[in-house]
């Protein structure tokens, strides 16, 4: 069945590409540093999430800066180097895949945001923060902007360094546990790591417990077993 096609105008195009006029517009405000916040991993059946926080030096911004998903791999790791030269100041923050199944994916991510904030080297003033939400607690003033890695290169930049971290992340932990391939898929639900995890079991502080088929096997399922509970 087609999607029926909305009768509400849409409100603003989105630029080709993000650029700097959000930050440009704070500083002329006085709100200056401005620091981007987003996050990788919400959606993976396992590993952290982790969050960024960038503030850009307006001089030296990358080219290319864009969503990381609209990325080739190549480009990310390409973009993380020039960032990581040319940043005023970077931070990464992460939350387990315990700590997930605590207290909620969304609360986690707005958690690690602001502890990504929170650990840079420069306070900025204002925090533009990717979605719709802005992560309670922050040291300055917080600013939702919805598909902000689209929009605002600070926040673009953040996407990218959390990205690239993250994957690095999940290709480190496929050295200990090759038979799930976190290489390849870095943790999401593929059917390559459905079958691993029917196949092998749940590996304890990897895989998030409150997710997918770990949370609500079907009948069809084998039961899952914990790998640090195996005889």
């Amino acid at each position: 069945m087609a999607r029926p096609v909305s009768d509400s105008p849409t409100l603003f195009e989105l630029p080709v590409r993000p650029d700097f006029s959000i930050e440009k517009r704070a500083r002329r405000n006085g709100q200056w540093p401005v620091a981007g916040l987003d996050e990788a991993g919400r959606g993976p059946l396992a590993g952290p999430v982790v969050a960024a926080a960038v503030i850009l030096d307006p001089r030296r911004i990358p080219e290319g800066l864009d969503d990381s998903k609209r990325l080739s791999m190549e480009q990310r790791e390409e973009l993380f180097a020039h960032i990581t030269r040319t940043a005023v100041a970077i931070s990464v923050a992460s939350m387990s895949a315990t700590a997930i199944d605590g207290i909620n994916i969304l609360r986690a991510s707005l958690e690690a945001m602001r502890r990504a904030l929170c650990g840079l080297s420069v306070s900025p003033m204002l925090a533009l923060a990717d979605g719709r939400d802005v992560p309670p607690g922050l040291p300055c003033e917080g600013r939702a902007v919805v598909k902000g890695d689209q929009i605002s290169q600070s926040i673009a930049a953040a996407s990218i360094i959390a990205k690239v971290t993250r994957d690095r992340m999940m290709s480190r932990t496929c050295g200990f546990h090759p038979v799930y391939g976190f290489s390849s898929h870095m943790g999401y639900a593929t059917e390559m790591h459905r079958t691993a995890i029917r196949s092998h079991g749940s590996v304890r502080r990897i895989h998030r417990m409150t997710f997918g088929l770990l949370r609500e096997p079907g009948p069809e399922d084998a039961p899952l077993l914990l790998q640090d509970d195996a005889a």
